[in-house]
Formats: structure tokens, sequence, C-alpha cells
């Protein structure tokens, strides 16, 4: 047993299925450790009729927070007592915090994203977005550019179960961000996508486009990449997918979408304790464990 663990020890955790394969165990338990704070982290696979019971063995077990994972973002935003204003419209939250019995509900896939484009020098405020896709991640990434003053976003999706979940962000924000201008376009309509990347300043993959066994597709042909565009995907393996490799080779300043996992879990870790996460060390921990 690790000598950190003790009677007094906080507990927080991953609720959801499967999560067998989870790094976030690793992540978090590396950082408290290295903080120096008396928390542990574990993961627990739970289904969606299970979530009543876990908030009550949640409240139970004071647990500080923790994540939700799907399938049960959607019935984790009904049983918080209060939603962030980004969970709120979305619907759905992957991250709790219980302040004295007051378990608050957030999304962080957004702002995980627009961190890292933050990092790398991309500041979202006043730009043209194209956002390709309309799952869970996209409509998170879509949300959090219109709270944080992007002029548009641009969403395109193809006519499946997701195109609706599309019109109904594009309602939402209409409400909410209506300084924002928010359009939905069928994928499938090539002229259209062509002349949205013509004419935004960040292009976003958010499907699952990229990553294996899609690894050789792409979404953007590479003759509408240019010198002053920037490219991002939330595809994280591999860590350059092709449409990443095809705007480097444009000049793009290209983003791929391993930053966006490392500054969710740290906007988490902040949420949790009010620290930064040592990503730093983490890293180099990771390193090592190679």
């Amino acid at each position: 047993m690790e000598k950190r663990i003790s009677g007094h020890t906080g507990l927080m955790g991953l609720f959801g299925t499967p999560v067998g394969h989870s790094g976030s165990p690793a992540m978090y338990n590396f950082s408290f450790q290295h903080d120096d704070l008396d928390y542990a982290y574990l993961a627990f696979d739970v289904n969606v009729e299970q979530m009543p019971k876990t908030f009550e063995a949640i409240r139970l077990f004071n647990m500080r927070g923790g994540n939700f994972t799907m399938p049960c973002k959607n019935i984790a935003a009904e049983l918080v007592d209060k939603l962030s204003p980004a969970a709120e419209i979305i619907g759905a939250c992957n991250v709790f915090v219980n302040d004295e019995g007051v378990i608050t509900g957030h999304i962080t896939d957004g702002v995980g994203f627009v961190k890292n484009l933050e990092v790398n020098g991309v500041d979202v405020k006043g730009k043209k977005t194209v956002v390709l896709g309309a799952g869970g991640a996209a409509t998170a990434i879509q949300v959090q550019l219109a709270l944080d003053g992007a002029k548009e976003v641009k969403i395109f999706n193809i006519k499946d179960e997701f195109y609706e979940r599309a019109e109904s962000t594009k309602a939402k924000l209409a409400d909410r961000c209506p300084e924002c201008l928010v359009t939905v376009e069928d994928l499938d309509n090539k002229e259209a996508l062509a002349d949205a990347v013509n004419n935004c300043d960040v292009v976003i993959n958010a499907t699952i486009m990229g990553m294996k066994p899609h690894d050789e597709v792409t979404l953007v042909d590479k003759s509408l990449f240019r010198s002053d565009l920037v490219v991002a995907d939330t595809v994280y393996s591999p860590e350059k997918t092709k449409m990443i490799v095809e705007a480097e080779e444009a000049g793009c300043k290209a983003i791929g979408g391993k930053g966006m996992l490392l500054q969710q879990g740290a906007v988490n870790y902040e949420l949790f304790v009010g620290k930064e996460m040592p990503l730093e060390d983490y890293a180099k921990f990771q390193a090592e464990q190679q």
C-alpha cells in the first residue's frame, strides 16, 4: 500500500463504461502525490441505470470530485445540483465538484480544446471558425468557442442523428451567445465547406476521421490550406493525423489533439484542488515509463 493512503484520504473517481483503459487514474494520482495532496482517484465501471445509486455513493462518501465518461454524461447532468453555463447549454457533464454537499457539473472538453489553442498561441476571440462534427466533443467545442467570443462557428456534419443536435446547438447559442453567428451545413456539401474554410481563421476536426481505421481519411482537401490558417484536430492517436501532416506541409499552424487531453486534465485538476496540474513533470514521468 502506498504510504500516502491514510484514514483521511479523500476519494475521487471516474464513472462510466468501459473505464479499464482510462489513463485518468494514473494522471491524477501522480499529480496528487507530486503535490502532496491526500486524495486517491479510482475508476468505477457503472452504466446509466446505476447512476442514481452512484450519486448516492458520491454523497455518502463525500467525494470531492471526479469525472463522467460515456454513456453517463447526460444522465449525470440531470443528477447534479448545479451546472456550469456550458454544461447547461449542452445538457451533459464530464466533471463534478462537491462543495460541502452541493455538486456542480462541468463540461471541460471544449475548455481543454480552447486552452490547447491558447498554449499554441491562438486566441479564439473574434475568430471565424469551422467545426467538423456534431458529436459530444464537437458540441462542447462549439459551445466553448461561442462562450469565449468567437465571431463565427460554422458547423459541418453529415445528415445523421447528430445533425439535429447541431441544429439544437445553433438554436441554444443564438439565445445564449447572440453575438456569435452559428450555422449548420451538410458535410457532403463540398462547395459550402470549401467556401467556409477559405473564409475562416480556424478549422477544427472533431470527428473520428484520422483515427484508425480511418487514418488515411481527411475531411478537408489540402488545396484549401493556406499559411495564415490554423488547423486543429481532436484526434490524438496517431499524434499527427493526415489532416495535420498536410496542414503542416502547406505552412499552416497545425495543432494535434494530444494537447487537448492534457489541458482538459489540467482544467479538471484545478476544479478539483485549486492548483495547476504538474503537466511537465507528468509528461517526463510518462516518458520514463515507456
